[in-house]
């Protein structure tokens, strides 16, 4: 990209992209996890298994077994979203076994996974080595629910959540409790193995323990925590999950448990490296560079308003930052699903917010997308906005606010030619937003 010279005022879409792509760049795991492998143990006493999940489960396990000496035993399983094993990898598998399963509605295949790795870790010695690969997405993909609870009991309280318009880390809350492998059970499991987690952060705060809902990681979280946030969205659950968290049943490891001691975790990328990486491009470039923030939550549309009000002063009066500049921000917004039927994800629904709030301002540009290359569950990363998009909407016969109304802003930008589309990019840090200004 370096080699590339980038003009934002001739080509803004362009550049807009570049920044996109350096962010998705400096997230993928063959840059970023050489420093914290750990040591081999001695192979005539223990062995090394890797286990993992989550969007970026693919690459992770390449990664680890490009940059594992060829000479040491290596084996496991790692289980990622369909179509998110990297080309070569898959062509040509390695030492760590990787399977596909459904995101973010859970399916048989992560059900069956999560119930291999777990088998994996029966029979280990303190001699022995776990790897364990962690990235954004893990809590879907390893779905073994909770005893007494069934894969459809966890599709639907999963699709229930992801449509109440809950905050990730209530979300994974939840998650954990009714499952069999999260929530620090995993690496419970590993006991008295040595446990190293390797983590790619999608969540605000990089918390670990809502990363992927901490399968690695004792849970300071309880039932009735999970209890509170199913009532605070009017969520129904089964008879069985509400026996088991009433009673306590279902309470996950906590810290201070000794199974846990002496495991190591590494966050090896985090949203905020990734906006750093896009500003560093845009100040080669000539533009000025401003991160708002990795951390941004909240509704969609209604984030999307707020960085709309944002360009527009910046823009009209030059303040807070002058102009030309690009704003940063990351973090994990939320779409409440008021209409069936739509289609779209979180960076489309904060694109058309951003693009009414806007109101056709002259000199303002905005990408939005998911840095796993897939917003929400449709086959692009996100959209841009450019001056003229409602414009050529109106052309065509299209009402933004109707798109929204009926949370369908994918299929506002798709006739635009505004969508887009890298596929998947084998890594996931969460959202990405840049607003350029001229």
């Amino acid at each position: 990209m370096s080699s590339v010279r980038l003009d934002p005022a001739a080509d803004p879409r362009g550049f807009l992209r570049a920044l996109y792509d350096a962010a998705v760049q400096r997230a993928l795991p063959l840059h970023n996890t050489a420093p914290y492998l750990p040591p081999p143990p001695d192979p005539k006493r223990g062995r090394t298994i890797v286990l993992g999940a989550g969007k970026a489960g693919g690459a992770m396990a390449q990664a680890v077994d490009a940059l594992w000496p060829q000479d040491q035993p290596l084996s496991g399983l790692v289980v990622t979203r369909y179509d998110h094993v990297p080309p070569a990898y898959k062509a040509n598998p390695g030492r760590v076994e990787v399977v596909e399963a459904a995101h973010p509605v859970p399916d048989a295949a992560g059900r069956e996974a999560a119930q291999r790795i777990l088998e994996l870790t029966q029979g280990l010695s303190k001699d022995d080595l776990v790897l364990c690969l962690i990235s954004g997405g893990a809590s879907a993909l390893l779905s073994l629910p909770a005893p007494g609870l069934s894969l459809d009991d966890k599709r639907a309280i999963n699709k229930a959540l992801l449509e109440s318009g809950a905050a990730i880390d209530e979300m994974n809350c939840v998650r954990k409790h009714l499952s069999a492998i999260k929530g620090g059970r995993l690496a419970a499991a590993c006991a008295p193995a040595r446990v190293v987690t390797l983590l790619i952060s999608d969540v605000p705060g990089d918390a670990p323990e809502v990363i992927g809902s901490g399968p690695t990681v004792p849970d300071p979280t309880s039932c009735a925590d999970a209890l509170a946030i199913l009532r605070r969205y009017g969520i129904e659950i089964p008879a069985a999950a509400r026996a088991g968290l009433d009673s306590g049943a279902f309470e996950t490891p906590k810290p201070g448990d000794p199974r846990f001691a002496g495991h190591q975790l590494h966050m090896i990328a985090t949203p905020q490296q990734s906006l750093e990486a896009a500003a560093e491009l845009a100040r080669r470039a000539g533009i000025a560079a401003h991160i708002l923030s990795d951390e941004i939550e909240g509704e969609s549309r209604e984030v999307g308003k707020v960085h709309a009000a944002l360009a527009r002063a910046v823009a009209r009066r030059g303040e807070p930052f002058a102009r030309p500049c690009v704003i940063l921000s990351g973090g994990e917004t939320t779409v409440t699903v008021k209409a069936k039927g739509g289609r779209g994800g979180r960076a489309t629904e904060f694109l058309l917010g951003c693009a009414i709030a806007l109101q056709r301002e002259a000199g303002v540009w905005v990408l939005a997308g998911d840095t796993d290359g897939i917003d929400g569950v449709e086959d692009n990363a996100g959209a841009i906005v450019a001056p003229d998009t409602l414009p050529r909407a109106a052309a065509l016969g299209l009402k933004a606010q109707d798109f929204l109304d009926r949370n369908d802003a994918y299929n506002f930008f798709a006739p635009l030619g505004d969508l887009v589309v890298p596929g998947p990019t084998f890594t996931n840090v969460n959202d990405f937003r840049a607003l350029l200004v001229l």
